[in-house]
Formats: C-alpha cells, sequence, structure tokens
C-alpha cells in the first residue's frame, strides 16, 4: 500500500523551495551587479591642512595609509590636490606630505578621496604639448600630443574603464625620458568621447578600433614605430589592438599595467566573500541576454575567452601587483609563463590595481625604461622572483618581429 503524503507538509515543503529560489535569484542578482560596477570608495576626513609647511593629515582611512603619492579630490570632485609619503600616524589620523594644489581651496575641504592619477595636463611636466582632436570612427575625440626623441617612435597610452585620460599622465615621462612621443586619446564611451555603448561601465568589443584610429594619427605625425601601453581593461584592449589592428606591422611592443587579461576571472575575483556558486550563476547571468537586467547591457563577458598568449607577435611587458584585488596576479604569471619569449613580468608588492606607478614610480619608470631600451641587465633586477627559465624580451630595433610592409588602410 502506498504511503499516505500530507498535503500540507507537501505545500510547506515547496514553499520553502520556492522561498531559496528566490533567495538565491536575489542574492545572483545582487552579486551580478557588484561585479559590474565601481567599487564605491568611502570619504577620507581632512583633519588639517598646512599649506606653509607643505603637510595634510586625514583621518585614519586605509586609503590614508597608502605608500606613494596619490590624487585627492575634495569639493565633490572640483578641487584636486597632490599627496606624497606618510610623514607619521597616530590612532586618530595620518600625517601625509603635501605636494601641491592645483584646483580649489584645500583649506576649507572636510573630506575627499584618493586616486592614482596625479596629474591633470601635460602641463605638470613643464614640457611642450598639444590638445588635439583626433578622427575616429565614431567621430574626432580630444587627445594630448607630447612631442619627444625625433618624432618616429610614438607612444599610444589608454586608460582604463570608467576613467580618462588623466589616468595615463603618470607614465609621460618615462616615454619622453627614453626618447619617445607620447599620445594620451580618448575612446568611445569614456566620457569624453562619443559614446560607443548605452552602458557607463562597459567593455566592448570596439575600444580597440578607436586606438587603432590613435596609430594612424601618430603615423600622421611621423611616426614609423610605435608602443602600445594600457591600464587595467585598457591593458586588454590595446592587447587586443596589437592583435588585431590592420596597421599593426608598426607596433614594436605593448606594456600593460595591472591587466584584465580573463575578463570573467576578474569578474569573479569582484565577487569575493560570496560563495562560488553564486558567483558562477552571476557569471552566467551577465554572459546571458538577461545581463542588461542588473546593469551589464553591452558588457563583452565571454568565460571560455581570454587573452591568448599564443597568439603574441611583439614583446610584451606586464606589470602587476601581487594584491591587485581586481585582475587576478595569478592569470598575469600564467600569461608570462605560457610565452617566455616575448613576456616579461615585473612584480610589485603593496600596490592595488593601477597604482604601481603611485607605490613605487622609480621601479615602474626604471622596469619601463629598461624594457624600451632592451637593458636585459635591468630587468632582471626589476623582475626579481619571476621564474628563472623566463627570457628577457623587449622591444629592441634588432629584436623586433619583422614583418613585411603592409600599405595603410583609409577609414
Amino acid at each position: 500500500m502506498a504511503a499516505r503524503v500530507d498535503p500540507a507538509r507537501g505545500a510547506v515543503a515547496a514553499g520553502v523551495v520556492a522561498a531559496g529560489a528566490l533567495l538565491t535569484g536575489a542574492l545572483t542578482a545582487r552579486t551580478a551587479r557588484r561585479m559590474t560596477s565601481p567599487r564605491p570608495q568611502r570619504a577620507t576626513a581632512v583633519q588639517g591642512v598646512d599649506l606653509a609647511g607643505g603637510t595634510i593629515r586625514f583621518g585614519p582611512t586605509p586609503e590614508a595609509l597608502l605608500p606613494g603619492r596619490y590624487s585627492f579630490w575634495f569639493a565633490e570632485g572640483r578641487g584636486h590636490a597632490r599627496v606624497g609619503a606618510v610623514i607619521g600616524q597616530d590612532g586618530d589620523g595620518v600625517l601625509r606630505e603635501l605636494l601641491g594644489v592645483d584646483t580649489g581651496d584645500l583649506t576649507a575641504a572636510r573630506e575627499g578621496r584618493f586616486n592614482g592619477w596625479m596629474y591633470l595636463t601635460p602641463d605638470a611636466f613643464g614640457v611642450p604639448y598639444r590638445a588635439e582632436r583626433m578622427q575616429t570612427t565614431q567621430g574626432a575625440v580630444p587627445a594630448w600630443a607630447v612631442p619627444g626623441g625625433d618624432g618616429t617612435r610614438w607612444a599610444v597610452l589608454v586608460h582604463g574603464r570608467s576613467s580618462v585620460r588623466q589616468e595615463a599622465l603618470r607614465a609621460v615621462p618615462a616615454f619622453l625620458a627614453a626618447g619617445w612621443s607620447v599620445l594620451l586619446p580618448a575612446y568611445r564611451g569614456d566620457g569624453e568621447a562619443p559614446a560607443g555603448d548605452p552602458t557607463p561601465y562597459a567593455v566592448t568589443d570596439g575600444e580597440w578600433v578607436d586606438v587603432e584610429s590613435a596609430i594612424l594619427h601618430a603615423l600622421d605625425e611621423g611616426a614609423t614605430e610605435v608602443v602600445l601601453c594600457g591600464w587595467s581593461s585598457g591593458a586588454s584592449i590595446v592587447l587586443a589592438t596589437a592583435q588585431r589592428s590592420r596597421v599593426r606591422e608598426v607596433i614594436r611592443g605593448v606594456v600593460l599595467d595591472s591587466p584584465v587579461l580573463d575578463g570573467a576571472s576578474a569578474l569573479l575575483a569582484r565577487g569575493e566573500g560570496v560563495p562560488e556558486p553564486v558567483r558562477r550563476g552571476a557569471l552566467s547571468l551577465l554572459s546571458s541576454r538577461w545581463g542588461g537586467l542588473v546593469g551589464a547591457g553591452g558588457l563583452d563577458v565571454h568565460p571560455a575567452e581570454r587573452a591568448d598568449p599564443a597568439a603574441l607577435e611583439v614583446p610584451v611587458l606586464v606589470l602587476q601587483s601581487e594584491d591587485d584585488g581586481v585582475a587576478p596576479p595569478e592569470v598575469a604569471r600564467r600569461f608570462a609563463a605560457a610565452r617566455p619569449d616575448l613576456v616579461r613580468l615585473v612584480p610589485f608588492v603593496g600596490a592595488r590595481h593601477t597604482r604601481l606607478w603611485n607605490l613605487d614610480p622609480k621601479r615602474w619608470e626604471g622596469a619601463v625604461t629598461a624594457w624600451l631600451d632592451d637593458d636585459r641587465a635591468a630587468l632582471e633586477r626589476f623582475s626579481a622572483g619571476e621564474a628563472a627559465t623566463a627570457r628577457t624580451a623587449g622591444p629592441s630595433r634588432r629584436g623586433a618581429v619583422r614583418r613585411g610592409t603592409r600599405a595603410r588602410p583609409a577609414l
């Protein structure tokens, strides 16, 4: 005789299952939003400013305690100051060097936020530069051009997601010192250039075309060789440019700072603290046609796709912090280990995401300069801790990949 099912117990069980599914679905959607949205940074209190003495005292937030030099934005982003090393601290505050105030009345500031930009325009370097309009398939976009060397070698610097050209200004002195002219372009959807996607924080499959337009602009300025340099998602954009551009024969090498080499891994890392099955579910949601419901419309997320080291044709310098928090360092290590003939990894510790220069500008600039000059001995020193079997690769003229010259296409 079959056992009798209690209808009341069945209804309760079904209700529990339904409630669990709703809770899991809500948590998955919330995690998906967290994984694709910029991480908010809490404000840091300003406790005192001594303009004459060149110091500023902050509340003891994690940002205020970071070693290195940074931008400090106050007055709801209208004011900008540059702060240097930590001079001292106690339980109530942190005293730092005040390197300069570019805009606003810092003495009236009560709080603000740190970021890694440091500089607002090329004026900061005291060198000639041009503010230009660069033609792209999306229309004209703003760019800064800073001449250097003999004008035949150009570096194109590409900022990351939810940022603008100022992010890349930190690198200008290193490239100028090595004899390279520098171009800092805007690209679609960054707020300065025409929008290429309706989602403000999306990284789609189109930005590399704008970087190609920057290369064409440099060729018009007399470039015969180009190096690309990108930060975070800007690193993935320049890598795509080097592999897909119609004029890639002029690209001598690529510099990647805190690179997002695997978009899926980076998104999963942003969900840290959430159970793995929920993060995987959120990634599947973002990759589906329903991703737009959680703010991921236009986000180019393909879990099975990542930067392919086998496709590399030019030397690559990877600058990566072991505590990045956004771009998993193990991805960068695997990328470098797969192509020791072309990839050189220079590790940092304590820099977090895209703040490597801020933590140690001498190491950052020294590594870039050594790589540009193909100074193998210097690169070995900067790469201490990397696998001993890795070969140094730099974009030297004699070591560059030789390719047949192709006609330059028209836009």
